[in-house]
């Protein structure tokens, strides 16, 4: 049962504690900046505390544990980026398992924040570590476009249909650089075309819960982290994410809702495919065979594991073009015209929070040519979608401004 939300200014000792008669004071790892709001949020057992910290070079919202039952304080590991700091915040405890954070005097586009705590996502990877952990996932108004999964064998083409896509839709689309614990292939940047990596450092961020899927090919390691991802989401860009089956598959059974397209090479696919493989002039004659005995065994998964909802075949490559612009709603239809928009609500410095059923009010007042204006936003949170690592979407939001004495039926929002 959810006991409550709890909100305070904490006096300025240098180090938070939520309440005066807890004895354990505040857990080493996390300092919570005591000069600026707090929130606390009761579920069941567990208060979240959540304020500003800061680790000597970025400036963000922390989050620790208390523990009534034991009595401890615990630091969990923190998924998906964290918001900036704020002058304040407010708490809301939305369906039991997250928190709604509205910042005080942030940009529109940064002011709406859910602090996942008990969702799917946060339940696997508590599974997975076998630690607390909390995710962050940033809100926004409308619904944000699907990322498009596509995967294939190599040298099937599925990259040259990506630059065709990113060339015609600049800005639109943009691409989920992946990590790799291999070396860079001729003219390869790091940061641009993968971020390369070494393996231990890659795989301690995998057991830090750091990517959405990872996967071993051809005794490298691949992956695409939470960060990559929601780097394109931030640049107002619908993501694209180049993966094999494997990590098409971890994506799948993630909270990332998105179109899942495998790319399948011509009939006869093993001659063709080989073609290919040996005109691209990047790989030995060992490699090439590596890659085209590993091609048959995914040509088959993506064909019947369910994982693709789309499979499309390379014959022509300006045909199959032409087949994904459809499948993407980008031939000419109502669909691919539609721009979805991701902008925030320009929220006040001062103001309060409530909760109605499926509504979140934020009040204000400000003076306005000499008389007070009274501001009302009312969040509708009933049809919120996504969640960490990607966005929350289908925020809807309705503001008024009035002068006090034009307020007459105002509480009575629907």
């Amino acid at each position: 049962m959810v006991s409550g939300i709890e909100k305070k200014k904490q006096k300025n000792t240098g180090e938070a504690c939520v309440a005066d008669n807890w004895q354990n004071g505040s857990p080493k790892g996390i300092v919570l900046n005591s000069k600026d709001e707090e929130t606390r949020t009761t579920i069941g057992d567990k208060v979240y505390v959540i304020g500003r910290t800061d680790d000597g070079s970025t400036s963000s919202l922390g989050v620790k544990i208390y523990e009534k039952s034991t009595r401890k304080w615990v630091i969990p590991t923190v998924l998906g980026t964290r918001p900036a700091t704020c002058k304040g915040h407010s708490a809301v405890l939305w369906n039991e398992d997250r928190i709604m954070i509205i910042k005080k005097g942030s940009n529109p586009d940064d002011c709406i924040w859910f602090l996942e705590v008990d969702t799917k996502y946060v339940k696997e990877h508590k599974g997975n570590l076998g630690i607390e952990v909390v995710a962050w996932s940033k809100g926004v108004r409308g619904d944000a476009e699907k990322p498009v999964v596509i995967s294939g064998p190599s040298g099937v083409g599925k990259g040259t249909l990506i630059s065709m896509l990113m060339e015609q839709f600049p800005s639109m689309f943009g691409f989920s650089v992946s990590h790799t614990t291999r070396a860079p292939r001729g003219m390869e940047k790091d940061g641009v075309h993968y971020h390369f990596t070494e393996r231990s450092v890659m795989e301690k961020e995998i057991r830090d819960g750091k990517f959405l899927e990872f996967a071993e090919v051809h005794g490298n390691l691949y992956g695409t982290s939470i960060e990559a991802v929601e780097a394109v989401a931030d640049s107002g860009k619908r993501c694209i994410l180049d993966i094999d089956v494997q990590g098409a598959r971890q994506v799948r059974a993630s909270s990332l809702e998105a179109i899942f397209i495998f790319i399948c090479p011509p009939t006869p696919s093993m001659e063709k495919l080989e073609e290919r493989l040996r005109a691209r002039g990047t790989e030995t004659k060992e490699q090439i065979l590596k890659r085209l005995q590993n091609a048959e065994p995914e040509i088959e998964q993506g064909k019947s594991s369910g994982t693709f909802g789309h499979i499309l075949y390379n014959d022509n490559l300006n045909e199959c073009y032409e087949n994904l612009k459809k499948l993407l709603g980008l031939d000419g239809s109502a669909a691919g015209n539609h721009k979805t928009t991701l902008e925030g609500i320009d929220l006040p410095l001062n103001h309060s929070v409530s909760q109605d059923g499926n509504k979140i009010q934020i009040n204000s007042e400000t003076p306005e040519l000499g008389k007070t204006s009274k501001n009302l936003i009312v969040l509708d949170v009933s049809k919120l979608k996504g969640g960490a690592p990607w966005r929350t979407g289908g925020l809807n939001v309705n503001a008024i401004n009035s002068f006090s004495d034009g307020l007459n039926g105002i509480n009575n929002l629907s």
